[in-house]
């Protein structure tokens, strides 16, 4: 009796020993890991089986060692093969989770909830984006663009740079009306952690796509909870701490219109079986000063938030309803109706919101658009536009093709309305991955291509090659916007031996020409009463003189 006692101690021995090795594992794991605490998630199942294994292997040391000759207190096998067998049945059962749970969740037998996760309205294009004379709007530069400056710019601060690094994930916003990206800067390493933690992030950079400039702006209060900073300084960590079960998505540096600093945080949520059709369902606002946060139900974000849905889940969830909506066998051999979009997509600002824009074909297509499509990256909702033409990449190329002697490189492009054409805009860069030129061209006819060392040159030479092809149906004078002014001041200036003429109009507008072009315009006077048309230039308040009359 009393051997067995023994032995049934050492068998409790060594089941509690294999059990708090294991959590003490378990726990290293899982605050290096951070996997979330939701059956939804296959980190969580992941994390499981793991455990499981790591049960069954320890205890399959530590019973050589703890439970020496010991007798079998639940029949002829031994205790270690029940212990065992409970590592490997938790390793088993998570596994069979994520091969189960991953086949219940398939496109096969869920089509009709993919394809209805989104709802795609019609747009109308000339309404939704009214004819442009100038890009400000657009963040025409692409991320790695911003990159470079946004390292030159920091190369610039000696006190800074030689302990803080920049991220290299920008976030594109709408700041103040205008299209910025940010970026929050980091500690440079593990060391620089360790010295600079107590004085916390001190800035982030914001970059100009329109403008291809960046500045370095310091926060009111330094950021303590980083990507960059270690243990309890880890942004990751601090968030999965706080919110255990929730299913994180990428997340994304913003400033509100105040400059005040968060993270925004999307939260997943299975919509198909266990893992299928993964979707934003909440968002966390997080402040990385204070580390408090807020939980937003998904349609109850703020309005000065831009980034909820990233733009490869938008096109993920397009090609659900665009592939799916037949049924799943239609997306396999039939193909009737099915589109998707092109695999990048470009940025646009309307209304105060950020929106994607890519373009849609037909999955049996090669390289055409039946139309495009745009996606609020905030509420998530869908515009299509019925505008057939070249797709993207091909746009892309015939912007090369212009200036194939540089070797410039296309950015992908967004899309603006000309002169009542759909038109790609996009920017041509250097080797360098610095932008050198601006590039404009037509949707349906991919070979009217303009191109300028300036926006604003760019859609002059782009309204001229429309007119002169005939496509917007104008002459080329009728290209450029008219104005009815009173001169109040008339100036003629002598630039590198060229006579130039400055007339000043009653709202301040100035507007310039050369004597050499219209040496007529010696005959105006202040106080005359005229009809110019004009040009944008890159100076607000100042145009370029097109014609004029009495």
């Amino acid at each position: 009796m009393e051997k067995k006692d023994s032995s049934m101690k050492k068998t409790a021995l060594c089941y509690l020993i294999s059990l708090g090795i294991t959590v003490l594992i378990g726990f290293a794991v899982y605050y290096f890991a951070l996997p979330a605490m939701n059956v939804h998630s296959t980190g969580f199942w992941g994390y499981w089986m793991f455990l499981g294994l790591v049960y069954a292997g320890v205890h399959s040391a530590v019973r050589p060692i703890v439970c020496k000759n010991e007798i079998s207190v639940v029949g002829k096998k031994s205790a270690s093969w029940y212990g065992t067998a409970i590592g490997v049945g938790i390793a088993a059962i998570s596994l069979l989770a994520l091969l189960f749970g991953g086949i219940a969740s398939a496109k096969m037998f869920h089509a009709k909830t993919y394809a209805g996760i989104i709802t795609v309205n019609e747009g109308d294009f000339e309404k939704d984006m009214p004819e442009t004379t100038s890009v400000t709007n657009i963040a025409l530069m692409d991320t790695a663009s911003a990159r470079i400056i946004g390292n030159r710019t920091l190369g610039s601060l000696s006190q800074v740079v030689s302990q803080y690094s920049v991220n290299d994930h920008y976030s594109q916003i709408n700041y103040q009306n205008t299209p910025k990206k940010v970026t929050v800067l980091e500690y440079a390493d593990f060391f620089k952690w360790i010295q600079n933690r107590g004085n916390g992030i001190p800035g982030y950079v914001m970059v100009d796509p329109v403008g291809n400039s960046a500045s370095y702006v310091e926060f009111g209060k330094s950021v303590k909870y980083a990507e960059s900073g270690r243990f309890g300084d880890d942004l990751a960590r601090k968030l999965r701490f706080s919110y255990p079960t929730k299913i994180f998505g990428d997340m994304y540096f913003e400033i509100d219109d105040a400059g005040n600093p968060y993270y925004i945080v999307p939260c997943m949520q299975a919509n198909a079986g266990l893992f299928g059709a993964m979707d934003v369902g909440e968002v966390i606002l997080f402040n990385p000063v204070d580390g408090s946060s807020q939980l937003y139900d998904v349609k109850d974000v703020p309005a000065w938030v831009d980034i909820v849905y990233n733009g490869d889940l938008a096109s993920e969830k397009y090609n659900w309803y665009g592939k799916l909506s037949g049924g799943f066998w239609n997306s396999v051999f039939g193909n009737k109706n099915c589109k998707m979009t092109t695999d990048d997509y470009g940025y646009i600002v309307i209304d105060d919101d950020v929106w994607y824009f890519t373009g849609v074909t037909s999955v049996t297509s090669d390289e055409s658009n039946i139309g495009f499509i745009i996606t609020n990256a905030r509420t998530g909702e869908y515009r299509f536009y019925s505008v057939g033409g070249a797709e993207e990449y091909s746009a892309m190329g015939a912007a090369e093709g212009e200036v194939q002697e540089k070797g410039y490189e296309a950015s992908f492009p967004s899309l603006v309305n000309i002169a009542g054409q759909a038109t790609y805009i996009m920017v041509l860069k250097d080797t360098g991955g610095l932008v050198k030129l601006y590039a404009l061209v037509n949707v349906e006819n991919y070979g009217i291509v303009a191109t300028g060392t300036t926006q604003a040159e760019a859609i002059l030479a782009y309204r001229k090659t429309l007119a002169r092809n005939g496509v917007s149906g104008t002459s080329e004078e009728d290209v450029f916007p008219t104005a009815e002014i009173t001169v109040e001041n008339v100036r003629i200036v002598e630039l590198d031996n060229l006579a130039v003429v400055y007339i000043t109009a009653d709202d301040g507008t100035v507007y310039k020409s050369s004597l050499n072009e219209d040496e007529s315009l010696v005959l105006v006077r202040e106080g005359d009463k005229l009809t110019v048309s004009y040009e944008d230039t890159e100076i607000a308040g100042l145009k370029t003189l097109r014609s004029w009359s009495k």
